[in-house]
């Protein structure tokens, strides 16, 4: 099914020729057929005819100039009989019917379909009482008999057209297998865990491929000077065998043939060639990025990668698009700088580069981190002038006529398709009314009620406050989801420092019994109300932008885009033991799966500052019977591993969510104990990826 979709996906942006709209070269659309015939009419198009004007030519780098207007060619008679006999001698090398140059004559001859020519193809013919035998001259300038082409003239024609059509199918089936290729791998390798005796393989390659991270322990954790998250040696592989593809598919298979009539030389040739493929793969490669950044991800959908590993693959897909398109700028200049440089093509062509090499130096971890919400709208409104510019830059050079658009068409459905959805979503949740409490230390909760989601763990929402912030109402940020009725306490609950549920601190020198939490059992009264599990809290600790301005309130204007999932959680949930490690509010990332496995132990770490939010969730830990809460301390992660090594448990799901130094120890101690024991562990990283 998953390859299936890959298909379908392929099939759609390629039906739109097949349904009149648009395609690509070779795909739907066959420029210069017949190109013997095309050659024919531009070994004539720039000849001055009797009608003719003089006039300013405005050209490009190819096509006809504009002295002569259609209705002129079509009832000068030395050119429809020159162009008819160029035809009928140079087209019969290829047994070309009588019907198909009728064809040409009809839509091209006159160089505009909407004005016919006074004779047919074949009464042209009729009207040359004598072949012709005088040749143009190769420098002629005005034609006024019926005459022979010039051989030499025609053939660079010839070249130009035929050698320039394939080029354009090249990179067209080029493009293609780029977009197959980044979207068949994800799906490909999500089906190999179905594959007979694949499991196991799997399960010794993941420490050595999949978790592990590229340098050193950074993964969550930006690099040093803000430099960025590093992939897993896992991404690397798909961002290395990306880049290669693109580089491969950039350097091969091209074809020359001189003499040629747009580009005089060898090197202006090869030039021209590298400069047309290097635009089309930018092209190529939008969809693709927006797409790997939506929320609404159809391979979020149809695999097992998580959001966040799109996201990465985002920027560096960016990265190589930036790439294509500054390399595309550059060779377009040794070609037709300064001559181009005022059309509107151009100017239009420079504006999408440059703001495509901003938007990807301006999508910097730095300017994530200290700005985001300008990140965020400047990210958005630098794409729309990346979109808006590629659509005019080929709108204004040759209109819709060689499918470059389809590539448009494909990025503005998948934008237009994530933000329908998002909307969708919020119209689905309704307009709900938040209850907020103020925990103390800078801790939030949120209850918002009529929300029925169940409890599947690893889920997360967006959640906007519009009148939080009246002149940003569109703010939102993704949250942990837990179902409120999961924070409830049992009906006989406590919460005790034994060794099932210590609450303690890791030094030794620290008072245990000042950190245990008050016993507490909860006994139903006839006063009761009824109760609901219609209803979802977020836990939120205050930071910069929206968060914190909450504050104490009791009907707060809330939309939700939700439920997204972080990760895949079938592996994880079929382990024989579940371990779950919190530090801080990532405590909302591991909660729910407590409820989805038999054999669960919580390992959950605060500041002193936060035992507020223990307190909080003191009913929802009373129904955790294993479990390791340090207040004032931090886990040792290795040692919680070796324990769970030691059980004997055959296969162990790790799930940890909290700050990125948290994450990455998790990870590099879950890749040293894969590669050591015999334990088989299924990581889940709860961090999402800004």
């Amino acid at each position: 099914m998953k390859v299936l979709s890959v298909v379908c996906v392929v099939a759609c942006l390629l039906a739109r020729p097949v349904l009149g709209v648009s395609g690509l070269i070779g795909y739907g659309i066959y420029p210069y057929e017949p190109p013997c015939a095309h050659a024919c009419q531009r070994v004539l198009s720039s000849l001055k005819l009797q009608c003719s004007h003089d006039m300013e030519v405005m050209g490009m780098m190819h096509g006809p100039s504009g002295m002569t207007s259609p209705q002129c060619r079509a009832g000068d008679t030395p050119y429809l009989t020159t162009l008819a006999w160029c035809m009928q001698t140079e087209c019969a090398k290829f047994n070309l019917p009588p019907s198909k140059l009728q064809i040409f004559w009809e839509q091209y001859s006159t160089e505009d379909p909407t004005v016919a020519p006074k004779w047919d193809y074949r009464t042209t013919l009729f009207e040359i009482h004598e072949p012709p035998t005088q040749e143009l001259t190769k420098g002629a300038d005005t034609l006024n008999f019926t005459t022979l082409v010039n051989p030499k003239v025609y053939e660079s024609q010839y070249n130009a057209l035929t050698a320039v059509y394939r080029e354009n199918v090249v990179e067209a089936g080029f493009g293609i297998a780029i977009l197959v290729a980044a979207v068949g791998v994800p799906l490909a390798l999500s089906c190999l865990g179905y594959v007979p005796y694949m499991s196991g393989v799997l399960d010794k390659i993941r420490p050595y491929l999949v978790y592990p991270s590229t340098i050193r322990t950074y993964q969550a954790r930006p690099l040093p000077y803000l430099l960025g998250n590093v992939p897993t040696i896992g991404q690397s592989l798909y961002i290395l065998a990306f880049f290669l593809l693109n580089l491969i598919l950039t350097a091969v298979n091209y074809q020359y043939k001189q003499p040629h009539a747009w580009y005089p030389n060898l090197s202006k040739e090869v030039t021209a060639y590298i400069f047309y493929r290097t635009g089309f793969f930018a092209f190529v490669l939008l969809p693709l990025l927006l797409l790997f950044s939506s929320r609404n991800n159809l391979l979020l959908w149809m695999t097992n990668w998580s959001h966040s590993t799109f996201i990465l693959l985002h920027r560096w897909i960016a990265r190589i698009c930036a790439l294509q398109a500054l390399l595309h700028t550059l060779l377009a200049l040794p070609l037709y700088y300064p001559a181009e440089a005022k059309q509107q093509y151009w100017i239009w062509g420079a504006v999408a580069t440059v703001a495509l090499m901003v938007l990807v130096f301006a999508s910097g971890f730095y300017v994530r981190s200290f700005a985001y919400e300008f990140f965020l709208i400047s990210h958005i409104l630098l794409s729309v002038f990346v979109l808006v510019g590629c659509w005019y830059h080929i709108y204004d050079w040759i209109k819709l006529t060689w499918g470059y658009e389809t590539w448009l068409y494909a990025a503005c459905a998948v934008w237009f398709f994530d933000r329908l959805v998002r909307v969708a979503r919020i119209l689905k949740n309704g307009l709900r009314r938040a209850k907020v409490t103020d925990l103390g230390g800078g801790y939030i909760r949120v209850d918002v009620n009529g929300i029925r989601w169940g409890l599947e763990p690893g889920n997360h929402v967006y959640a906007c406050f519009p009148t939080l912030m009246p002149l940003r109402p569109w703010e939102n940020h993704p949250f942990s989801v837990v179902p409120t009725a999961f924070l409830r306490p049992s009906r006989h609950s406590s919460i005790s420092s034994d060794n099932g549920g210590q609450v303690a601190a890791e030094s030794d020198d620290v008072d245990v019994e000042k950190h245990k939490l008050a016993r507490r059992v909860v006994e139903p009264t006839a006063q009761d109300g009824p109760t609901t599990t219609a209803s979802i809290t977020l836990l939120i600790k205050k930071s910069t932008g929206m968060t914190k301005y909450l504050q104490a309130h009791d009907s707060l204007l809330t939309l939700l885009d939700g439920p997204y999932p972080n990760n895949s959680i079938k592996a994880v949930l079929r382990s024989d033991r579940l371990l779950l490690i919190g530090g801080g509010i990532g405590i909302t990332g591991v909660l729910p799966w407590a409820a989805h496995h038999p054999n669960v132990k919580l390992c959950w770490s605060v500041k002193e500052t936060a035992k507020c939010l223990v307190e909080e969730l003191d009913g929802a830990l009373s129904k955790i019977p294993e479990k390791d809460v340090r207040v004032g301390g931090r886990l040792n992660i290795s040692e919680l591993l070796a324990d769970e090594v030691n059980s004997g448990w055959a296969r162990v799901g790790v799930v940890v969510a909290g700050p990125g130094w948290l994450c990455d120890d998790v990870r590099a101690a879950v890749v040293t104990a894969g590669k050591n024991g015999k334990t088989v562990f299924e990581l889940g990283v709860d961090a999402y990826a800004w």
